[in-house]
């Protein structure tokens, strides 16, 4: 059967089994666009900006697990896409991004908004392609979505001249792949199974590091298995919040620059590391010379090349993290560990994670506020800053995929459109985006989007006319020079009114409760602004280039648990 490049498009995607599409329509884009109707059963969200686009397919595949889609046109619409398609490739999130690109015959020529768009992604995908010839349209198509969702998942960009859409040729979409070369290793070696298992039998004080990939691997179960077989405690990175429950008695929470006093202690104090489905980043080791710097490491992860990259390991495991700790479960032998799970609780008990009292209305009361009305269950999302550390370390989260954030680049302004594709990907949860005052103007603008599509998000605004996190760090190690840190920003709740959206502005402590629960009451979108203490600052920390045992506690001031 004949069909144009822009049918194609459609077709293969309906046999990927994608339900929605978000993107942002321009001209050589169109052929997909003006097809669009002779496909109903295809949803299409209208971004307000490609970014937004990018944001959205990507917060739709962290929660749901499905390759998220977008979608956008040459130069400028394929160059706006380029923050989140780097979003999700540092994150490890499967997304496939379609650009359109000029006519065949005028590339290379500076044509109207003709950019090198798989020049610019080269290095910001797991792989691209433009598409010169539509006959291998639909193999391009479906190679594009077995890359971005097996292995070590990650976004491919697919770009597609324009005259290439408008052509005709006959249509088969193809039942295989055929990719020399790209054969991800599942199954752990079994020599290095034993060797772990081994490892982990003989160890006093292990510690098993728990990063995203035990999320995109799902497996959860077996963590939990490997966790409560050998007695041992459990820490994850920002981004493997969730995949192990934090209500565990096991569970002793996120180590790192902005993690708990005690989970640095704990991995300083360990004499095995177990890290799985994570990358040692920065972030969480602190100085490497001094990270763990009594511990064996068994390191397991189905990327090769990140192993050893960042920390000598002792046993190295390439495989999916569901597969090799199915294996290593199998092998390990009962044991307490009752004097190392003492020790953890007593650091527990003396480094806890605090608020003071203050006279204003402080921002972690606030996320502790929003946790306690929803009783964990709502799926949290947020931008970059300090209100994104506060919402990982004062909520408990129970389910895989509850927390959603920008982990390795970092991104300001990708919480409001992630939520975007949060909810609708997971219409029936209870979505709460969780943004600072800095980086919610990044991309406020789809407030429109969740207005047009009716999108239930409840968004928080922690509000401090900061770019906060930037001015802590002025506070701390630049003498309080607050240079371009202070921050004006509109009424959110009007903005946000002429959006049609509800909102309310509070300022004190006793108006949080009652606004919270008034946003719950609403069936659509409500918008919450809380202005809370400028300079409040974000503790503990690991100072830039110190280790993860040299954390600074804040200074006691009237401290009280939350």
């Amino acid at each position: 059967m004949k069909m144009t490049g822009a049918q194609i498009v459609w077709e293969s995607l309906l046999k990927e089994e994608v339900e929605v599409v978000f993107g942002f329509p321009g001209g050589a884009i169109i052929p997909i666009y003006d097809t669009l109707p002779e496909y109903p059963q295809m949803r299409h969200v209208l971004v307000r900006h490609e970014q937004g686009a990018a944001h959205a397919a990507d917060g739709y595949a962290r929660a749901t697990g499905k390759v998220g889609v977008c979608m956008a046109t040459s130069g400028p619409g394929a160059t706006n896409l380029v923050t989140g398609i780097t979003n999700a490739y540092l994150d490890s999130v499967p997304m496939v991004a379609i650009t359109a690109q000029v006519a065949r015959s005028v590339i290379g020529t500076d044509a109207f908004q003709e950019v090198d768009t798989t020049g610019i992604t080269l290095p910001i995908t797991k792989h691209n392609y433009l598409v010169l010839d539509t006959a291998s349209l639909a193999r391009v198509l479906k190679e594009s979505f077995h890359l971005a969702r097996t292995g070590r998942p990650g976004p491919v960009l697919v770009d597609i001249p324009r005259d290439v859409l408008a052509e005709a040729t006959e249509y088969s979409y193809p039942e295989e792949v055929n990719l020399p070369g790209y054969k991800p290793v599942l199954e752990g070696h079994a020599a290095q199974v034993k060797r772990a298992a081994k490892m982990i039998n003989e160890a006093e004080r292990p510690l098993i590091l728990a990063g995203r990939g035990v999320a995109i691997a799902g497996a959860h179960r077996e963590l939990r298995e490997l966790a409560e077989a050998g007695e041992i405690p459990v820490v994850t990175t920002l981004l493997g919040i969730g995949s192990f429950p934090e209500s565990h008695d096991l569970s002793f929470g996120m180590p790192g620059m902005h993690g708990a006093a005690y989970a640095n202690l704990a991995v300083d104090g360990a004499d095995l590391i177990i890290a799985v489905g994570m990358r040692f980043d920065d972030r969480l080791t602190g100085r490497l010379s001094g990270f763990a710097p009594r511990a064996k490491v068994i390191h397991i992860d189905i990327d090769p090349a990140e192993i050893g990259k960042n920390v000598r390991v002792d046993v190295p495991i390439v495989g999916d993290a569901r597969q090799v700790l199915g294996a290593v479960v199998k092998q390990i032998l009962p044991r307490g560990h009752s004097e190392w799970l003492k020790q953890l609780g007593q650091w527990r008990d003396e480094h806890p994670l605090s608020v003071r009292e203050c006279g204003g209305l402080l921002p972690q009361y606030v996320i502790r506020q929003i946790y306690e009305a929803t009783g964990g269950g709502a799926i949290v999302v947020t931008g970059v800053g300090q209100h994104q550390m506060w919402a990982a370390q004062h909520c408990c989260y129970d389910r895989p995929n509850s927390l959603i954030s920008s982990g390795g680049l970092g991104t300001m302004g990708f919480g409001l459109p992630a939520s975007v594709g949060v909810k609708v990907g997971c219409p029936d949860d209870v979505v709460w985006c969780i943004d600072g005052d800095g980086s919610f103007q990044m991309t406020m603008q789809e407030l429109g989007t969740i207005a047009q599509e009716k999108l239930g998000v409840k968004i928080a605004i922690i509000n401090n006319g900061y770019l906060g996190m930037v001015r802590q760090w002025q506070g701390l190690f630049y003498e309080r020079r607050y240079v371009a840190t202070p921050l004006s920003g509109p009424d959110f709740v009007q903005i946000a009114a002429a959006y049609g959206i509800p909102g309310l502005r509070v300022t004190r402590r006793e108006g949080v409760v009652p606004a919270i629960e008034r946003a719950l009451g609403e069936d659509g979108p409500f918008l919450i602004d809380f202005v809370v203490e400028p300079e409040e600052d974000v503790y503990p920390m690991v100072p830039p280039g110190a280790a993860l045992a040299e954390v600074i506690e804040e200074p006691v001031r009237g401290e009280v648990a939350v």
